[in-house]
């Protein structure tokens, strides 16, 4: 007889190697077959809905690793949540107005900008966007998201420009809107305004220059033969200069040096006197900054009236305590320049050149001009010193290029008008990281007035019209049809019609007389745009709903998205667009880089998904404390790829070992199993408890520890490895295998349904193999539900300090086969010399052998009895020695049974008994 045909071996046609890369496309072809998005909203139609609203990605290029990062989380959050008793539709977004669009067209050549209208250069853009939309959407397909790809939201349509039209009118009515010229963060090299969301700060040199300005009249505060002293490390504002800023209650000196007279803050003086390496000096006045208001004195370079005026935010931190103030150049200096009434001169054009506002640096970029400003100032004996330092300045966060305070006429959004309601707002909603909300709140707290208005091409233009004596029209009529124009049309008609057929029919104004209207050129700030999203989808959305339950977003979009949706929002409705926030780190690489293509140290997930597949790159996500910057190279990929391989193994284990098993006919009921499997159920349900609890608080990476942690301690090296025996030597029908059966086929289906949001493609993979299984698919099932019927203390504390106890004899075994006292573990045969505690434990465990995978064990004397040779531990001494006997050639066991029987006289009893009952 061949015994090997009388062992039941595991039998699966589930696949040991993943492959990935090719079979995971096979499996997303069967989704898009089956629609399995509808399917999932179809089967969860009735449930309570849970809505995560996607911030939209640029169109613009191939995705990035922190794309995936970030797609990725949200699938893991909307595949639970569909599994979990929610309805959880997922309708993924893209941003597609912009400059970067306008530079990609521009930037190679082909497109002339300036032989085209402003209506064909948009519908260039238009198509470009587009193009890169399907390019995109492609790709996130392929990282496994699932969502209504087919339907998804795009800032361009005609619907959500429309609804876009409806936001800003409705700030309007409130008095929200409004147009002003104010500073505002300009870039030269976007020719544009921009709102503080698109402001990075980056180091920059910059010359520092202290510079003295002549008092013209002293007022009888000070004699009026005295110098003023200045610094700045913008040069180049000099010539918009109109007033030196002192503060009320500091203390200035006037500090005789050299037959001069400089005033100076008092706190600040000795800082000077080593700065400016002054030897003799003497202090010969002390005024306080509200004796010197209004006093004047003489521009260096125009011989222009400099007004001396007083300002609380003035500090002794740097500087002179004397502040330099262009009120077309500088927040401040606008605020306070507005209460003395001065100018706001701004001798800079839209390209940062110099106008001839700045007699003598006409066309000189603003930049350029920092040189030849100080070499002028020295000429005329105004410059003290000039030095150069490196400090942290505003840059375009697109171009990289540094920005400039440019007062404009520009159309605002009025923070202020409610900041209150925005920070109630803050504290009403649940903030993951917690620090999340202090830093919004912050934010909100301390930011000025929404500069909306961007003097570009690519965008939803500002719907507002001027009458014949230039004031804006914003009514609730023109809104109105400006909208429905764009839902119906577009937004590029704004471009392509004449004012008077983008107006209402026979509109009139008290503001045009004459029936002439003009429109707006410019459009509104992409922040705008993405920022009305609530609007335009979740409220336009009838699968949706406002507020969302989650927003999740990099922590960058604390500044952007979660900040001009709030704003919008809570303009619009009084409330926050999100109930909750969740923020994501950045994307480094393995050595905490920031990735960069000089550095070749890019990680594309395109590549990982061609190498490795996507259920790699996902698991990756799940592996990484996402909430802080993570990182990622090939090394790290490598250490999940084998984890992957971990989980891939238990279920080809678990599977093959099923190959017999109807769950419908063979399960063996609780209170008949032994009280292994019993333990194993118990674990496995506290598993389920415990992953569940972590994917409620989007604590992916305990969802993969634990898992990661079941799989191989748990399962691989404890109640796999003793099953094996069972399940191979014994006849098919023993109660014990049933038993063992039964287990694995909950572990089965309970881990395959707990790793189906992170590893769909693998969950998937598995669910058609598993026995009696019906369904296209585990995404059409709920979460495996924590059973506490199986719990019990006793049978948990006993086993937990079995698996304690194997450990030890684990180790003891090895050390045998170190030194080559046996082979396999079967070979071998233990003695055990355990305290009283331990000697009750193992008495009440049957088959020690099997537990420990040894031919022979037996419990000997108390510890204190054990030989000297023994291997001692906390609570047991243990003897490993060469089993006695013959291997048995079915079972591989030792045993003195073996050729005892005539019939079969190389099987040890227990086989004999076997293969006699059953072959």
């Amino acid at each position: 007889m061949d015994y090997k045909e009388t062992l039941l071996m595991p039998k699966t046609e589930f696949p040991m190697r993943g492959n990935l890369p090719n079979r995971e496309p096979q499996i997303q072809e069967k989704w898009n077959e089956v629609n399995i998005y509808a399917k999932v909203q179809e089967r969860t139609k009735d449930r309570p809905l849970y809505v995560l609203h996607d911030g939209p990605p640029y169109a613009n290029g191939d995705i990035h690793i922190g794309h995936a990062l970030n797609k990725i989380l949200k699938d893991f959050i909307v595949r639970y949540k569909s599994m979990s008793g929610f309805q959880a539709p997922y309708v993924p977004g893209w941003d597609t107005h912009g400059l970067p669009i306008e530079t990609a067209l521009t930037k190679n050549g082909k497109v002339k900008r300036k032989e085209l209208t402003v209506a064909e250069f948009r519908k260039l853009c238009e198509e470009y966007a587009l193009d890169q939309v399907d390019r995109q959407r492609e790709q996130f397909k392929r990282l496994g998201v699932r969502g209504d790809w087919e339907n998804p939201y795009i800032t361009l349509h005609k619907e959500y420009e429309a609804q876009q039209i409806k936001v800003f009118g409705e700030m309007a009515k409130k008095g929200y809107i409004y147009k002003g010229k104010k500073p505002v963060y300009w870039s030269p090299s976007s020719e544009s305004a921009l709102a503080e969301a698109e402001i990075e700060y980056q180091d920059k040199r910059s010359p520092s220059i202290y510079v003295a300005f002549n008092v013209k009249e002293g007022n009888d505060a000070i004699t009026g033969d005295e110098k003023i002293i200045i610094w700045t490390t913008t040069p180049w504002t000099i010539p918009a200069n109109l007033a030196i800023c002192l503060h009320p209650e500091l203390e200035y000196s006037v500090v005789e040096v050299n037959g001069e007279k400089y005033i100076v803050a008092s706190a600040l003086l000795e800082t000077l006197v080593k700065e400016f390496e002054w030897e003799n000096y003497e202090v010969v006045n002390k005024v306080k900054g509200a004796q010197l208001e209004n006093i004047k004195a003489v521009h260096p370079l125009y011989q222009r009236d400099s007004l001396v005026i007083l300002g609380e935010h003035v500090t002794t931190d740097a500087g002179t305590g004397c502040v330099h103030t262009a009120p077309g150049h500088g927040e401040d200096d606008f605020i306070v320049g507005q209460k003395y009434g001065l100018d706001v001169l701004c001798p800079v054009d839209d390209k940062g050149h110099f106008t001839n506002e700045a007699p003598g640096f006409e066309g000189l970029f603003y930049d350029q001009a920092n040189k030849p400003i100080t070499e002028k100032l020295k000429d005329t004996g105004a410059l003290l010193k000039l030095t150069f330092m490196t400090h942290s300045y505003p840059h375009d966060w697109r171009t990289k290029k540094p920005v400039i305070f440019r007062a404009t006429a520009q159309w605002f959004a009025s923070i202020k008008d409610f900041r209150d309601q925005l920070l109630t707002s803050i504290n009403e909603v649940e903030w993951v990281p917690a620090w999340g909300e202090t830093r919004l709140f912050n934010m909100v707290r301390d930011r000025g007035d929404w500069c909306i208005s961007r003097q570009r091409a690519w965008g939803v233009p500002i719907p507002v019209f001027y009458g014949e004596d230039n004031e804006p029209i914003i009514t609730d009529e023109t809104i109105e049809h400006v909208s429905n124009l764009f839902r119906e049309h577009g937004s590029n008609i704004w471009f392509e019609w004449d004012t008077k057929d983008l107006l209402p029919e026979g509109f009139t104004s008290p503001q045009s007389p004459n029936g002439i209207f003009t429109k707006e050129t410019d459009i509104m700030d992409v922040w705008f745009d993405s920022g009305s999203s609530h609007q335009s989808v979740l409220v336009e959305r009838e699968e949706l709903q406002r507020p969302a339950d989650l927003y999740l977003e990099g922590s960058d979009q604390y500044r952007g998205w979660f900040n001009s949706s709030l704003s919008t929002s809570v303009a619009v409705s009084g409330k926050a667009p999100y109930k909750g926030v969740l923020s994501h780190g950045f994307v480094l690489d393995g050595e905490g880089r920031k990735m960069s293509k000089s550095l070749g140290n890019v990680v594309v997930p395109n590549d990982v998904m061609k190498q490795l597949g996507a259920d790699i790159l996902r698991l990756w996500v799940a592996s990484v404390d996402y909430q802080a910057d993570v990182r990622v190279s090939d090394l790290i990929l490598k250490q999940v790829a084998e984890v992957y391989r971990k989980i891939r193994n238990t279920f080809r284990f678990l599977l093959g070992n099923l190959h017999d098993f109807n769950p419908s006919t063979d399960r063996v009921a609780l209170n008949d199993l032994p009280q292994l499997d019993r333990y194993i159920l118990i674990k496995l349900n506290k598993l389920i408890k415990e992953v569940k609890s972590n994917y409620d608080h989007y604590q992916f990476a305990g969802v993969y520890n634990k898992v990661h942690n079941f799989c191989t301690i748990e399962l691989s090296s404890f109640y796999m490895d003793i099953a094996k025996d069972t399940l191979y030597i014994q006849h098919k029908e023993h109660l014990n295998r049933r038993s063992i059966q039964t287990v694995m086929y909950e572990v089965l289906v309970s881990l395959t349904k707990l790793v189906a949001p992170i590893l769909p493609h693998t969950a998937d993979e598995v669910w058609p193999f598993i026995p009696g299984m019906d369904g296209d698919s585990v995404q059409l099932t709920d979460m495996p539900q924590e059973d506490t019927t199986v719990y019990n203390d006793e049978i948990e504390s006993k086993w937990d300090q079995v698996l304690v106890l194997r450990d030890d004899v684990l180790k003891s075994l090895e050390t045998a086969r170190n030194e080559k006292k046996i082979g396999k573990s079967l070979t071998a045969a233990i003695s055990l010399y355990p305290n009283s505690e331990v000697k009750q434990l193992l008495s009440s465990i049957d088959e020690l052998e099997k537990l420990f995978i040894v031919s022979k064990a037996e419990i000997m004397g108390d510890k204190a009895s054990a030989p000297e040779h023994a291997e001692y531990f906390d609570t047991i001494a243990i003897v490993v020695q060469p089993a006695t006997g013959e291997t048995c050639e079915r079972c591989w066991v030792v045993s003195e049974t073996v050729g005892k029987d005539k019939e079969h006289p190389t099987l040890c009893s227990s086989c004999t008994d076997i293969v006699k009952a059953h072959y």
